[in-house]
């Protein structure tokens, strides 16, 4: 199954293949950054949500008309491992609380925050800084409307990273578009974090 990726730049698969990264949410952010990790090579994914694919969900998540009313985790492991049969996918049909995040998501060697709302964000991130300060989070914040491609960007703050417009709410809506793109961002600096060793 190598063979997946021959065409990725070259030690991005090798580093990756030995990593682990946690998901906090399977919606529109977590679960296309999942697909994007996995594409990229990741050894292994932790994935978290307590909710089921609806139809709502089709216009911007990694799910299909066949996965309305399943557990999000289940659909979006069965995704992940038909585009690479051997990536380790460990669920958690589970809400995420503080006091079952820290035991849940210790293995893994960064956090990928794809929380809804703002308030769930801030425990999230808050809770992972105090018990894994040595590892990094990667964060969204703004990705609703459409276009407006350049507002989209990256800032950093120690072992926190975050991605999006830091401006746009959800009453706004949500566009496919719009939404992958952050997720890709975020995938795109787990994946520079992780290659680069920047993980302790």
């Amino acid at each position: 199954m190598e063979e997946i990726f021959i065409r990725n730049v070259p030690g991005v698969r090798e580093a990756l293949s030995k990593s682990t990264a946690a998901i906090a949410g399977c919606g529109g952010l977590g679960s296309n950054a999942a697909a994007a990790l996995t594409r990229a090579g990741i050894g292994k994914l932790i994935i978290a949500d307590f909710d089921v694919v609806e139809l709502s969900n089709l216009n911007r998540q990694y799910y299909f008309l066949a996965d309305v009313g399943k557990k999000k985790t289940d659909a979006l492991a069965a995704h992940l491992l038909e585009i690479n049969p051997c990536l380790d996918v460990e669920r958690h049909f589970i809400e995420l609380t503080p006091d079952n995040m820290c035991e849940l998501f210790k293995g893994a060697d960064l956090l990928i925050e794809a929380f809804d709302k703002a308030e769930r964000k801030a425990w999230l991130i808050e809770t992972w800084c105090v018990h894994f300060p040595h590892k990094p989070v990667v964060c969204a914040s703004g990705l609703s409307g459409y276009g407006n491609t350049g507002a989209l960007t990256v800032r950093r703050s120690g072992n926190i990273v975050m991605c999006g417009d830091f401006e746009t709410d959800m009453s706004m809506g949500l566009t496919s578009s719009r939404v992958a793109i952050a997720a890709n961002m975020q995938a795109n600096e787990a994946i520079e974090i992780l290659v680069k060793g920047i993980k302790k």
